[in-house]
């Protein structure tokens, strides 16, 4: 049998993840994964069993690492507005520190396997989530509306702007770059639509 090396299974990762973003799910394949490594296919199957194999365990590793760098320094019995503004914080700088595998997490989201991996990785996460919410309508911080329109006033904004970053242009094609200020703009947009 032959021996797993983990710097060449750091590196297959690594390519997945290339391809991932570059290809789309559709057009992602072992074989290709292994041209891009310099290896054999059969190489590949040391590490995973099969394509989808692989995909599962790599969106439940970067899910995982996106979802606790979320809660650095968060508690959900936060003030709303601070626990709302360390979240836009964390995914912020997580994402642009990450933004290659931010990217393929999307693509592995967006994939069959999308599901499988949400539950996988974010089960603590949304209880934390939901416990914070949960408390701020408690406390009379938060108003009372539904999950999906919570997620989207909350943070819609900001992932759009972090897309618009990433691709360095914004609607008609204006260049566009990320500062504080147009964060700190949208946030307190986002404060005032969701507080009573």
């Amino acid at each position: 049998m032959r021996i797993r090396n983990t710097n060449k299974q750091d590196l297959v990762k690594a390519k997945a993840i290339e391809l991932l973003v570059k290809e789309g799910f559709e057009g992602f394949s072992m074989g290709k994964l292994a041209r891009a490594c310099s290896i054999s296919v059969a190489t590949l199957y040391i590490y995973y069993h099969d394509k989808d194999d692989l995909i599962k365990k790599l969106g439940c590793e970067l899910g995982d690492r996106f979802f606790e760098a979320a809660l650095t320094d968060f508690h959900p019995d936060m003030h709303f507005a601070d626990g709302l503004k360390k979240q836009w914080d964390n995914r912020m700088a997580y994402t642009l520190a990450n933004q290659q595998e931010t990217k393929c997490y999307e693509v592995i989201r967006h994939s069959p396997h999308g599901e499988y991996v949400l539950q996988q990785t974010a089960k603590g996460f949304g209880n934390i989530m939901g416990q914070f919410c949960h408390n701020a309508v408690l406390n009379n911080e938060l108003v009372p509306v539904t999950m999906e329109v919570f997620w989207s006033l909350a943070f819609g904004p900001l992932y759009n702007m972090l897309r618009f970053h990433a691709e360095g242009k914004s609607l008609g094609k204006r260049p566009f770059s990320m500062t504080e200020a147009m964060r700190d703009e949208a946030f307190k947009l986002v404060i005032k639509a969701l507080t009573p």
